[in-house]
């Protein structure tokens, strides 16, 4: 009789524990959708900032370089956030995280797409043969464009139907180019600064996007070669 009421409180003790919330382990449907909208607000705000500053005429006496820092930064700290996520759920277990990757990567595109269009439009007035003589020539110009170019498949795929239709493993297998346009990001911002030899800025970001790669690669190497699943 007693081991019937111990083996009785043991399971009402786990049924209890059962109940309990995870905590930041799991979120419910509707949490997530919040922090979904949070997060898309936030990552929005620059852009609304910079609307803002445009009509009350703050960009300072250079506008376009402003604008163009600006936009370009931006877009390097979203790549940054994205690389983030899969460390993050990684170390934590907050497997809900991975919710959020693609709106980081999709606003990685859009204020790389800013990027880009000050550049063509405003900077270089839509001359073709002027940009083709700025990507053959000018280094920083050549490995952002580069970066660039790279970024639109990956947001032309970011949808689940395209996840689909390529496949599973083709899609990550695709979706693995924010590594080769994460380093090609700090080598256009470097070699940008190299100019003015004030690399303070751009040295954190490079640290961080070796950090965040360094990481892959070492949970990579420690695994059984035929345990390798593709990380993204």
């Amino acid at each position: 009789m007693q081991g019937e009421r111990m083996a009785t409180s043991s399971t009402s003790a786990a049924a209890v524990a059962a109940r309990k919330p995870a905590g930041l382990a799991t979120l419910s449907p509707q949490r997530v959708r919040a922090l979904k909208l949070a997060v898309w607000l936030l990552a929005l705000l620059p852009f609304v900032r910079l609307l803002y500053l445009g009509a009350t005429e703050q960009f300072g006496a250079n506008p376009l370089e402003f604008v163009t820092r600006s936009t370009g930064t931006w877009t390097l700290v979203m790549l940054c956030l994205t690389l983030t996520i899969t460390p993050m759920r990684r170390l934590t277990g907050w497997n809900w995280l991975i919710k959020l990757r693609r709106m980081l990567g999709l606003f990685a595109f859009f204020y790389g797409l800013q990027h880009f269009l000050l550049w063509i439009g405003v900077d270089r007035g839509f001359d073709l043969a002027y940009m083709i003589k700025d990507v053959y020539k000018r280094p920083f110009i050549t490995v952002g464009f580069t970066a660039f170019m790279l970024m639109i498949p990956l947001a032309l795929t970011s949808t689940n139907g395209m996840v689909r239709w390529l496949g599973g493993k083709r899609w990550q297998a695709l979706h693995k180019l924010v590594y080769a346009i994460a380093v090609l990001a700090i080598l256009h911002y470097w070699w940008h600064k190299a100019g003015k030899n004030d690399f303070g800025e751009v040295s954190i970001y490079a640290a961080v996007v070796f950090v965040l790669l360094g990481m892959r690669l070492w949970w990579r190497l420690r695994k059984p070669a035929g345990a390798r699943q593709p990380a993204a």
